[in-house]
């Protein structure tokens, strides 16, 4: 929303103001306490008025800043940025090196920059959001820090590395990018960026070894990972299944399920640090003996003993089952195990190079001519079923495609894609890490581990409408780039290959929201043709520039250790995505000389709790609707859809009234310039036909998906959609 201030008038002056059309008077009466005001404020948050949570937002401001100037002794505030950092790094709050790397004159030049006036672009569910969840607090939860000084302290951590000459100046540029809530960093990196504990990335994938010491490797590797606010994707598609044989004693291994079981306990026992439990997803191959139970395991029916309801599922489907469901073909279960044994290869470590053909299709067919292989056959369309019925009371399973992922991945020639993470918009190479050896010297215990691609993904996302409308890709992308690829070097990750790994590929995730945002803006209607094209043209934009800045990065402080050989230096990435235009064709020549720094680029997430802040919609997703109530333990807050008016209020159709086949064509679209994945919701009514659930999956499948997240499925009491009204 623009805005002119008049910072002459006191703040309730200048809300009378900036929304002249309404009778702020009767709300800022004089005497009434801020907290009166916020809620007489806020009772007015309406579909009609949505204005008032700009109001609502500016009267929380002053108890945040009255709070804030008592605790800190400030005249006024935004004042005092140098001492505050003194003061926080003595309590053990921020991290030493703000000092250490920062002299006193630079702190104090900083917290000149900071630009109070920034404050009024937060919504009031954005602020409040924001100062609950990010702001930091003394340990007896004491407010110290304001919104522009997290802004300033996040860029000042994540540029302390940057060498001297440039570094303040990336610092501001850095500020300027959030301060405009141009973007935002993802929830790890916004909590704890400049503090002394906590880690700064979202997403972990770990690939499970199928021996007893990888398995329990790995329980503890997800509670380290959990502890410290990371999601986790986990494959499990290795592990033995059940009934297959142990060191030649056949028909006595438990499958899959009981080690679901000892990561649902660490889901629900280690959490992170009080605020919520831990978030795992686990994958497993759809030819998995296995994937019955394995599909049945969220649901509130059946043997509570065969359950894990705090892990979320996902299936690797490859092309080959696909077409099976879809010409009504059988499917064969294997064990991986029996597989390995007698037929000398895994069959997860392959996938079709070309569509229609290709080295799983080939292992897959061989198992199934081979008589010596036990195997249980079952129609596709049956599995496809129970995915289904899973999906609409639970929401899961996710879907991982994995032979477009793995055709798709830029990094192909370092390893494989076995699935994806908590969120199913990370694609990177993953394995397991083992031991090699363990012996006792000098009376200590030595255990060499030989470690697997642990992945890390390191996320933020960039506000659309408001990018688009100010016109600054241009300027915002090389600095986002740059603060992602910092994480990197300033993060601690105590699961060591995951440091490892986040050095090998230093895999950034570059994403977006407000994508309905911004059509309501454009008046472009998101059922349509152009919304399509739309999409197709703005994510090339967005792609070419995020290589570009990632190459410039490698011209200056040199390419991502595997980038010999990858897609990138040969043009493979290019060529497979048709990019042939002479802009493309040069940019490509640039990345073969200079390198990239990065080995993979973009990843949308689903962010609705930084679109919060951002005053935006949730990532590609469509609304829910015009106006609900965001609910928490403490409160409840109106909300309405971002710039509602007479004139967007047409485009903002709620998600449950959109026709889905243009929700996936769009982001068929979207995903060729992705490198990564996309967290893509599919909304549908909880009445839907199997026959049309079918048809859905069948054309994400077709429109080169590489995933899709939850089926959010409703009753059929849905009120009648206003945008269709007219």
């Amino acid at each position: 929303m623009t805005m002119t201030i008049n910072k002459e008038l006191h703040w309730q002056e200048r809300l009378k103001e900036r929304f002249p059309q309404l009778e702020v008077e009767d709300v800022l009466s004089q005497g009434a306490s801020l907290e009166s005001m916020r809620m007489k404020a806020m009772d007015e948050i309406s579909a009609e008025q949505p204005e008032w949570t700009f109001i609502t937002a500016r009267i929380y401001l002053e108890e945040l800043y009255n709070s804030v100037k008592e605790q800190r002794g400030l005249a006024k505030p935004y004042t005092q940025f140098y001492e505050l950092i003194e003061v926080l790094v003595d309590k053990g709050i921020y991290e030493k090196d703000l000092l250490n790397r920062y002299t006193k004159e630079e702190i104090n030049e900083l917290g000149e920059h900071l630009n109070q006036e920034k404050d009024e672009l937060f919504t009031y569910i954005g602020l409040k959001t924001l100062a609950d969840r990010y702001l930091a607090r003394l340990y007896d939860r004491t407010l110290m820090e304001l919104p522009q000084e997290r802004f300033m302290v996040i860029a000042m951590s994540l540029m302390k590395k940057e060498v001297n000459s440039q570094r303040l100046s990336l610092v501001k540029e850095a500020y300027w990018a959030l301060s405009n809530l141009y973007m935002t960093v993802a929830t790890p990196t916004f909590a704890n960026a400049g503090k002394a504990v906590g880690q700064l990335s979202s997403c972990f994938i770990d690939t499970v070894d199928d021996s007893l010491r990888g398995i329990f490797d790995s329980c503890t590797d997800a509670a380290t990972v959990s502890k410290s606010g990371g999601g986790l994707g986990i494959y499990l598609g290795k592990i033995r299944a059940k009934g297959s044989s142990i060191k030649n004693y056949q028909n006595v291994s438990s499958g899959v399920l009981p080690w679901m079981k000892q990561l649902n306990n660490v889901a629900v026992s280690v959490d992170q640090l009080g605020q919520r439990q831990g978030a795992i997803a686990v994958y497993l191959d759809i030819w998995h003996k296995d994937i019955f139970s394995f599909l049945d395991a969220k649901l509130n029916n059946g043997d509570e003993r065969q359950r894990t309801h705090d892990l979320f599922t996902a299936v690797s489907l490859p092309d080959l089952f696909m077409e099976a469901v879809e010409a009504r073909d059988n499917w064969y279960l294997f064990d991986p195990h029996e597989i390995r044994q007698k037929m000398g290869f895994s069959l997860e470590d392959s996938y079709d190079e070309q569509k229609g053909s290709g080295t799983f299709r080939e292992r897959y067919e061989a198992c199934v001519n081979n008589p010596d292989l036990s195997r249980t056959e079952v129609p596709a369309i049956e599995i496809m079923k129970r995915i289904m019925i899973s999906q609409l009371e639970t929401g899961s399973p996710f879907m991982y495609y994995r032979d477009e992922a793995n055709r798709m991945n830029p990094n192909k020639h370092e390893g494989m894609v076995y699935g994806s993470n908590l969120c199913t918009e990370i694609i990177q190479n993953m394995s397991p890490t083992t031991v090699v050896e363990e012996k006792t010297e000098d009376g200590k215990i030595l255990i060499t581990k030989q470690p697997g691609d642990y992945v890390v993904c390191n996320l933020s996302s960039l506000s659309l409408a408001r990018v688009v409308e100010d016109d600054v890709l241009e300027r915002l992308i090389p600095i986002q780039v740059r603060m992602l690829d910092n994480v990197i070097d300033v993060n601690r990750i105590e699961v060591k290959q995951a440091e490892q790994t986040n050095q090998k590929y230093r895999a950034i995730g570059l994403g977006t929201y407000g994508w309905h945002h911004l059509l309501a803006k454009k008046g472009i209607a998101w059922e349509s043709e152009e919304a399509i094209r739309y999409a197709d043209e703005l994510y090339e934009t967005i792609n070419y520039l995020t290589i570009q800045a990632s190459m410039k990065l490698a011209e200056e402080k040199g390419a991502y250790p595997m980038f010999g050989g990858s897609d990138w230096e040969t043009g493979e990435y290019f060529e497979r995505r048709q990019y042939t235009t002479d802009k493309w064709t040069e940019l490509a020549e640039q990345v073969k000389e200079k390198g990239l720094r990065n080995g993979y680029l973009l990843a949308v997430a689903p962010n609705a709790t930084t679109a919060l802040i951002g005053g935006t919609t949730a990532s590609i997703d469509p609304i829910f609707q015009k106006t609900y109530v965001e609910e928490k333990k403490n409160y409840r807050i109106p909300v309405t859809a971002p710039d509602l008016s007479p004139e967007t209020t047409w485009y903002y159709k709620s998600a449950y009234h959109i026709d889905q086949t243009w929700s996936i064509r769009q982001n068929g679209a979207r995903q060729r310039h992705v490198d990564q994945s996309i967290s893509f919701n599919l909304y549908v009514s909880n009445t839907i036909r199997a026959k049309e659930l079918l048809e859905l999956h069948l054309l994400a499948w077709k429109e080169g998906l590489k995933t899709t997240y939850y089926l959010r499925s409703t009753s059929m009491e849905i009120e009648d959609c206003e945008s269709c009204a007219s």
